[in-house]
């Protein structure tokens, strides 16, 4: 079955696995969805991640993330995760105005023209492009 939405259903898919208390949830692959898992990655979300590029013809093989979830109370350190453009409405912010997510606390993750981003670096680097997820 295809589907429509491929990065909301990445972030189902880590949504339902911490929910589920998985310590590693495998994903379809995509060079968005590596991209955003760097981001996740180097903001410190994931515990850490890898790239299986081996696959069949036309595919682009998957991405296995262990999840991070906090030493005492066992909770997981993503506490949010949000898709903000859909395919029906899309979100777009420029550079000037790119949204604070919990004043600071959390990303937004922006795919603009020089790649996918958080909202602080499309902000130093002067570039708007399409709010896809806010991560808290």
């Amino acid at each position: 079955m295809a589907v429509t939405d491929p990065i909301a259903d990445y972030l189902t898919r880590i949504r339902n696995a911490q929910i589920a208390g998985h310590r590693v949830v495998t994903v379809p692959a995509s060079r968005t969805k590596k991209r955003i898992t760097e981001i996740l990655y180097d903001q410190g979300f994931i515990l850490k991640y890898k790239f299986d590029d081996e696959a069949g013809k036309g595919q682009q093989g998957t991405i296995s993330i262990a999840l991070k979830y906090e030493r005492e109370t066992k909770r997981p350190v993503i506490r949010k995760l949000v898709r903000v453009s859909k395919p029906g409405l899309r979100q777009y912010a420029k550079s000037d105005a790119m949204p604070r997510v919990i004043n600071g606390l959390g990303i937004a993750i922006v795919s603009t023209s020089k790649g996918v981003m958080t909202g602080r670096q499309a902000t130093e680097q002067n570039v708007g492009g399409e709010v896809l997820a806010y991560v808290y």
